[in-house]
């Protein structure tokens, strides 16, 4: 009874330090490079595992600059984590390196930290080496200077087309603003819109150049009353929409009549277009006075029947002046 007691009590401290030195076992890490010969400027990778506790403090220093003077490290993977039971885990990641010296470089090993320890993974060896260039079936040249090349217009049409361009908006841009200093519209092209002059007003103005050149002084009867009575009968058109341009004096007369506006002045029309008639049909040669009175009636036909809201605007617009 007493040896199965002492055989059970060994079992059991056997096993509890079992589990003791599994739970106190070290981290273990290895590294595998894919290739370990390279030509230069060509990348291979290196494969990192560690295999660790689940609650262990564990520490890997990442590299992501070079390994080591020569070798250098073009990227770094994210660490990949699986779970290989017993509370133990395993991880993964990698290195992607190259180098432009052609050597054989012996990297420096790998390590992870787990509180005081710190396991290190084999060194691995990267040999770079050149390509080899065969200088005795091939022929090398010196290099040639350099060769000015031939002239080509269309090597140039850009710079042309820009120079184009850009003195085009030059003169687009003068051109705007001396039309907006002129007070011009921006298109020549275009008129300018008169200012509307009622038709009273057009007819005073004819009127005045004929007082002022008083034909009959110098024998131009005939010319003297025609030139009245044809503003006259422009003024009627446009007055009173006749179309006395086309009727003889009689119509004009005959239609007028129609329009209450102009019966006070319709005696002073009559005067005007019976004497043109005799001086153009008769050959009358009418006295200084009935010159002057043919003038004088066209003057009053014309105020006495202007339209009323030009009368209106007239002296507004005179008001406006003066207060001015």
């Amino acid at each position: 009874m007493i040896e199965a007691m002492k055989k059970n009590t060994f079992t059991l401290f056997c096993l509890w330090i079992s589990i003791l030195s599994a739970s106190a076992q070290p981290p273990v890490i290895k590294a595998v490079m894919d290739s370990t010969n390279i030509l230069i400027g060509h990348q291979t990778q290196i494969h990192v595992e560690v295999a660790a506790n689940k609650n262990q403090p564990l520490q890997i220093p990442v590299i992501s600059d070079t390994l080591m003077t020569g070798v250098e490290v073009l990227a770094t993977s994210k660490i990949d984590t699986t779970d290989l039971g017993n509370d133990r885990v395993q991880l993964k990641y990698h290195y992607l390196i190259t180098s432009f010296d052609s050597a054989l470089y012996l990297l420096p090993p790998f390590k992870a930290i787990s509180g005081t320890d710190t396991v290190y993974s084999e060194s691995l060896a990267l040999n770079v080496s050149t390509l080899q260039v065969d200088t005795v079936s091939k022929k090398f040249y010196d290099i040639k200077a350099v060769i000015e090349p031939k002239f080509m217009l269309s090597d140039y049409l850009p710079l042309i087309m820009g120079i184009i361009w850009g003195l085009g908006l030059i003169a687009l841009i003068a051109f705007i603003i001396y039309r907006k200093i002129k007070n011009k519209p921006l298109n020549p092209f275009t008129k300018k819109e008169e200012p509307y002059i009622p038709p009273h007003l057009r007819a005073i103005q004819a009127l005045d150049s004929v007082k002022v050149q008083k034909l009959w002084l110098i024998g131009k009867v005939k010319e003297y009353h025609s030139d009245i009575t044809d503003i006259l009968r422009k003024y009627i058109n446009e007055r009173f929409d006749i179309p006395a341009l086309e009727m003889t004096s009689g119509e004009i007369l005959d239609k007028i009549k129609e329009y209450n506006e102009a019966d006070a002045s319709y005696d002073t029309l009559k005067q005007i277009l019976i004497l043109a008639d005799f001086v153009k049909f008769a050959k009358y040669n009418p006295l200084p006075d009935e010159n002057e009175l043919s003038l004088m009636n066209a003057y009053l036909f014309v105020n006495n029947t202007k339209i009323k809201e030009e009368i209106q605007a007239e002296e507004a617009e005179k008001e406006k002046s003066d207060s001015t």
